[in-house]
């Protein structure tokens, strides 16, 4: 994890930056003056941080919530590979037009269960960030997500899918090589592998580039995250032709993962480290992995057959409405 100063704030931590300040100036006087004891003060100063980190994270509105899950220092699909697995071997390709770098995938060790893994991954710095499209995939990501996730069915692992992306490139190119029906695809197939398939939300969780990936026996959902049709700042341009209003429409949006478990459209919530992911990968992603490999005891023992009935099922009870009596 990136340490004071280097650490990046967002508005609302900006008292959290205030208390490392505090730390970092009362070790520069321990430094010159070695005979005062400044210890006790800086543990005091580290124990109101992580109650002033519970505090900010127990009050944020759904606009704080859309900032955090972008947070740059918040960990991306192949930081919890890392950290939740060992031997993972990426896989390359859609075996059509190119290697789209916004979607990662591959086998790994998933404490001794061979997992395919697979998720948009965003850049850590602008380079990079170019080289992966800021998470948003080409038709090839998909298709090429598609392709890995018949090769688990076909080896008979299960798949676990985290999603992180503001939408599907939505580029003139993109369209010609069919981003929707490569989607429509995915959304298509899923519906109907007979391996376990769980998806993550572990950011950001915009419209189709989400559910290209985003169907399963189970949906889980990061604490800090949104799932939602459209972004706010794009709804907000739309609604009022403007974006000074995207904080009232991530109100309207009912986007949390709050709102997602009671509207029945992800299956559990999974809590973050005090403050957010972003302040502790390690426990962030052992908290991931034992949601997984809960969810995965459930689903192994269910036969496919089953399995796939009921995800079904699960997907065609979605969604309410009204009739209104005819005059």
């Amino acid at each position: 994890m990136p340490q004071y100063p280097n650490r990046q704030f967002l508005d609302f931590e900006l008292p959290i930056k205030e208390l490392y300040e505090q730390i970092e100036a009362n070790k520069k006087l321990a430094e010159k003056n070695p005979k005062v004891d400044y210890q006790t003060v800086i543990q005091q100063l580290e124990q109101t941080i992580v109650e002033k980190r519970q505090e900010i994270t127990a009050e944020l509105t759904p606009w704080q919530r859309v900032k955090l899950s972008r947070h740059p220092d918040r960990p991306y699909t192949l930081k919890y590979i890392d950290k939740m697995t060992t031997d993972f071997l990426e896989l390359h390709g859609d075996r059509n037009v190119k290697d789209d770098k916004a979607m990662v995938g591959g086998f790994a060790n998933f404490d001794g269960e061979t997992v395919m893994f697979i998720g948009q991954q965003k850049g850590i710095n602008t380079k990079t960030r170019q080289l992966r499209n800021f998470g948003m995939a080409n038709p090839e990501g998909y298709r090429k997500a598609l392709r890995l996730m018949k090769l688990a069915e076909k080896f008979n692992k299960p798949v676990v899918t985290l999603i992180d992306t503001p939408g599907a490139f939505p580029g003139l190119e993109a369209e010609e090589r069919g981003q929707g029906e490569a989607i429509a695809r995915n959304i298509f197939e899923m519906i109907r592998l007979k391996v376990p398939v769980i998806c993550v939300i572990i950011g950001e969780g915009a419209s189709g580039g989400a559910l290209g990936i985003g169907v399963g026996d189970k949906v889980l959902m990061m604490e800090n995250t949104w799932y939602t049709v459209i972004s706010p700042e794009s709804c907000s341009s739309i609604l009022w032709r403007t974006w000074d209003k995207k904080e009232v429409a991530a109100e309207q949006l009912r986007l949390t993962s709050m709102d997602m478990k009671g509207f029945g459209l992800v299956d559990e919530i999974v809590p973050e480290p005090l403050g957010g992911a972003h302040w502790d990968y390690d426990a962030a992603a052992q908290i991931l992995k034992s949601h997984i490999k809960q969810a995965l005891q459930e689903l192994k023992h269910i036969p496919p057959q089953t399995r796939v009935e009921q995800r079904i099922a699960k997907y065609e009870k979605m969604g309410h409405w009204d009739v209104l009596p005819t005059e």
